[in-house]
């Protein structure tokens, strides 16, 4: 049910946005500027900090593709950016929905700046192990994929309540 009673509750939303976007636009100029295309280094047995850039998405899902995609993923990005503060204002007394809608905003919007930018979202945090490696990270990356389990968390709560 969205709370009304302070129209101005959803603004400390957009404050955590921002201050995703901020942290995450603050660690990618750090990268760019310390470290080459394909530089790493290694931190411990299972993190290494590397500079990569992913013209696709999660995945490099369409990283191959001849370049439309960079202009279909930042439309993606805006729209999604849109919707999210549409969101954020009808239910900005929902706690854990509006934590959830916060990340996922300032992790779209910076990799949205990346990608207007550069033409690519430049990643950096790489897990592995064993000889394994995850598909390299950002900041941004990460706080969407906090808002993706804690929208999941909300709505599991959410559903545990009505039964």
């Amino acid at each position: 049910m969205a709370d009304r009673s302070n129209p101005g509750s959803w603004l400390p939303w957009l404050g955590l946005a921002l201050a995703i976007i901020i942290a995450d636009q603050f660690t990618k100029v750090l990268i760019l500027g310390y470290y080459q295309l394909g530089d790493s280094t290694y931190v411990t047995s299972f993190f290494n900090v590397v500079r990569a850039h992913n013209t696709g998405a999660a995945f490099s899902f369409l990283a191959g593709a001849s370049g439309w995609q960079r202009w279909f993923f930042t439309a993606i990005g805006v729209a999604a950016a849109v919707f999210i503060i549409w969101m954020l204002r009808s239910h900005a007394g929902q706690r854990l929905f509006s934590f959830a809608l916060a990340c996922i905003l300032g992790g779209a919007i910076g990799n949205v700046v990346d990608r207007l930018m550069h033409g690519y979202v430049v990643d950096f945090v790489q897990l592995h192990w064993r000889g394994w490696y995850f598909p390299a990270f950002n900041v941004a990356d990460s706080a969407i994929t906090v808002g993706a389990a804690c929208l999941i968390l909300d709505e599991l709560l959410r559903v545990r309540k009505t039964n």
